[in-house]
């Protein structure tokens, strides 16, 4: 408003210059100018006035009716915000109801899915111990057995055929695994004209094509000093034990000398033989008895257990193989001799091959070259113009 006044008053302000302007020109006096200047002033401070209480008049009018639309606004504002506010705890009660409801449902669903899990854990915690009761039940069974078992065996072990023909059946199975058939006898006489017959005995190359020697092996089993000497360690008697241990060291002796009397006679055998203990624990106890060196030194007997066994015959098949591989290898030589002299003959023939084809190549140049010369002497004398004259007509 107050720029509306400025120019009002500006507008006024030029026409009264003007008007001023204008009485100069047509000659008015300077009376007659200011009488004009003095009602130009009154009009125009008439015409401020009036348009101030007009402009005053429309503000307040406008004043009031900006009121009356705020407070409208106020009004409207005031009611909209009460429906949200009545709109927004609706809401919220339905959706508290309706999580609670949610709430009900996941509670009813976890409890449900609970009680199925703990109800499967607690049926499998039942059946694994049900089967484990089973399984106990059924080891004692089996305990039970092997007890039964156990004494079966001490039965067995108590007689000396028995034990016997129980590491015979051990040392054979042994042999069967590492050599082949043909590289060892059973039930063999190794001495000539004798009727002692040893359980096993190797076959060693010697001689000539195809002969061989024997490797002499009986097993032995001093079952009840054995178990005698367990008994004492058991005991935990020292006198029980060094005489349970002498008991077996002499047990072990005779055993090596009846091996050595009835079955090694060089040249038909080796000069050694080899006494099987079929039970590692046996064996461990002749080797800290210094069992090893004395039945070597005095018997030419050698001790070996079941692992100890298997590591002989494996060296033995190792033997057979480069023994093998030699043979093999003399046929080889044989062969690249014969290969050798083919080969000579036939370098011959190729280089004979290659002295008819070089013969052949020289007669073919000079073929080519004097039948290449009479051919070009006889074609230049022939004009393929008139041949050419005759195809035109």
């Amino acid at each position: 408003m107050e720029i509306i006044i400025l120019v009002v008053l500006a507008l006024i302000t030029v026409l009264l210059v003007v008007l001023i302007f204008m009485s100069m020109k047509q000659g008015g006096s300077p009376q007659q100018l200011e009488r004009l200047g003095s009602e130009l002033r009154r009009d125009v401070d008439s015409s401020v006035s009036n348009m101030g209480q007009l402009i005053s008049s429309n503000m307040s009018e406008r004043l009031g009716t900006l009121e009356q639309r705020i407070s409208t606004l106020e009004t409207n504002n005031e009611q909209k915000l009460e429906q949200m506010r009545e709109t927004m705890a609706k809401r919220l009660f339905y959706i508290q109801e309706d999580n609670n409801k949610k709430l009900d449902e996941m509670r009813a669903t976890v409890d449900e899915r609970l009680q199925k899990s703990l109800e499967g854990k607690i049926s499998e915690s039942f059946k694994t111990v049900s089967e484990q009761l089973a399984a106990v039940y059924k080891g004692i069974g089996e305990m039970q057995s092997i007890a039964a078992g156990v004494g079966d065996l001490k039965k067995v072990l108590s007689n000396v055929k028995t034990r016997g023909i129980l590491g015979e059946i051990q040392l054979g199975a042994i042999l069967s695994e590492i050599l082949t058939p043909e590289q060892y006898d059973t039930e063999a006489v190794t001495v000539p004209g004798s009727r002692e017959h040893v359980e096993f005995a190797i076959k060693l190359p010697a001689g000539g094509e195809g002969g061989h020697i024997y490797l002499p092996i009986d097993s032995k089993f001093p079952g009840n000093t054995y178990g005698a000497l367990q008994d004492a360690y058991e005991s935990g008697d020292p006198d029980a034990v060094k005489a349970a241990r002498k008991a077996l060291e002499a047990a072990l002796k005779k055993s090596a000398k009846d091996i050595r009397d009835k079955y090694v006679s060089p040249p038909h055998t080796t000069n050694f033989g080899i006494m099987f203990l079929p039970f590692e624990g046996l064996y461990a106890e002749a080797v800290n008895l210094g069992m090893v060196e004395t039945l070597q030194r005095d018997y030419s007997i050698s001790i070996a257990g079941p692992s100890t066994m298997a590591a002989i015959l494996s060296s033995l098949q190792m033997g057979f193989q480069t023994l093998q591989i030699q043979k093999r290898s003399n046929e080889v030589w044989q062969l690249l001799a014969s290969v050798k002299q083919e080969f000579e003959g036939f370098e011959k023939v190729l280089t004979n091959a290659q002295t008819r084809i070089r013969q052949l190549d020289d007669e073919m140049d000079k073929l080519v070259g004097a039948r290449t010369k009479a051919i070009r002497k006889s074609l230049e004398n022939v004009d393929i113009s008139h041949i050419s004259d005759g195809q035109n007509g």
